[in-house]
């Protein structure tokens, strides 16, 4: 049994999970000392899910890279976005302003990583060294 993982798919799946969580957890900041949790304006927690989201982001889009289309669009749009996130967690009053396009240029470097990976299907040019 050949078990493969789509690291666009997952890629994409934490950007729209961190986007929920920035959208919602506003709407529980009631509740949530009840239950005796702090996670927002949690600086440790922020940082903890954009270094997850750049894991992901850099191991899927380097790969895609290297094994496929050798295109660094993907990448260009992944690492703006990952500046924009970081600037939503340094800026707070910036937060909405810079969460919307961190998360669209982090999805669109994981569509484009994934189309790109399917048109080229291992298209090898001749400075292609593996």
């Amino acid at each position: 049994m050949n078990f493969k993982i789509n690291w666009d798919a997952f890629g994409i799946a934490t950007s729209v999970a961190c986007a929920i969580h920035c959208a919602l957890l506003p709407l529980f900041i009631s509740s949530l000392p009840l239950f005796g949790h702090n996670i927002i304006d949690n600086n440790g927690f922020e940082y903890a899910m954009i270094a997850l989201a750049f894991a992901v982001g850099t191991y899927s889009l380097y790969h895609g890279r290297k094994k496929h289309h050798h295109s660094w669009i993907p990448m260009i749009f992944f690492t703006v976005g990952i500046l924009l996130l970081l600037g939503k967690v340094i800026w707070h009053s910036w937060e909405l302003w810079l969460l919307i396009p961190s998360v669209a240029c982090i999805i669109t470097a994981h569509y484009l990583n994934y189309r790109m990976c399917r048109v080229h299907n291992h298209a090898h040019s001749d400075d292609c060294n593996h």
